[in-house]
């Protein structure tokens, strides 16, 4: 094969990247033809350089915030009820439990699943008419049998990492020890919050995550819980309960240790 011969069989490779450098080059000329006509009818000039940002994330007046911690649990109740949510409150941690134990009792729920939490395993004997459940002791956390145990209990269990009240949200970062579908499969969840976890607003929260060390410390997940799971088709059919839980109790607890 002579050198011409390759040329020949080069030809139309090169032929076809020309054919499409240039159809590229003038589908960003009319581009910036649009672009101007648009600025041109909003009798504004196009700006040749991105604005400058004097800052990056959430800035800081989201931080600022005169609420006390009596207006905060007031804010978040009202808020979280109004989404759909209940709230009790307890004044420590036995006395949520307690209560927990009585509403699983109350409800002749017979499967219940709580996250790997210490605080949580008591129930294992004071909700003793249910079959009691541990995330992480149904074999490896995040295994089908767990995600089966979670998925045919009657209630789900979690100790929450936050609450926001301006948004009426129970925040949960998924762990080993404490799997999404504890608090996404169940029919019903029960959260205590402990109110030295609430927060007044979102970046408040966000802050504490982006906190996290190189990054590589975030949860695979974290779930913004704003009462029972609702969903509404086109014509505004309102359903709960349909991707996620269809009722959502928060145990305020004033006196958790953290």
């Amino acid at each position: 094969m002579t050198p011409s011969d390759n040329m020949e069989k080069e030809a139309p490779g090169r032929k076809e990247r020309e054919w499409l450098d240039r159809l590229v080059a003038e589908s960003l000329a009319k581009q910036e033809q649009w672009m101007d006509r648009i600025a041109e009818k909003l009798g504004r000039r196009r700006l040749a350089e991105p604005p400058v940002r004097p800052f990056r994330g959430a800035p800081d007046f989201w931080q600022q915030h005169a609420s006390s911690r009596e207006e905060t649990i007031r804010t978040f109740i009202a808020h979280f009820q109004a989404a759909g949510g209940r709230v009790v409150k307890a004044g420590t941690m036995d006395g949520a439990l307690d209560l927990l134990a009585e509403e699983i009792r109350r409800r002749h729920a017979k499967r219940v699943i709580i996250a790997g939490q210490p605080e949580l395993r008591v129930l294992k004997e004071t909700a003793a008419e249910a079959e009691v459940t541990v995330w992480n002791e149904a074999g490896a956390a995040g295994s089908r049998d767990a995600i089966a145990k979670a998925a045919e209990a009657d209630i789900g269990v979690i100790i929450a990492d936050y609450a926001v009240a301006a948004t009426g949200s129970i925040v949960v970062a998924s762990s080993p020890a404490k799997g999404r579908s504890v608090s996404l499969l169940p029919p019903a969840l029960f959260a205590v919050v402990p109110v030295s976890r609430l927060k007044s607003r979102l970046g408040e929260v966000f802050a504490d995550f982006d906190g996290m060390p190189g990054g590589g410390g975030l949860p695979a997940g974290i779930h913004f819980i704003s009462g029972p799971s609702r969903s509404a088709d086109i014509e505004n059919d309102l359903t709960i309960g349909v991707h996620g839980p269809g009722e959502v109790l928060a145990v305020l607890v004033e006196d958790a240790a953290d």
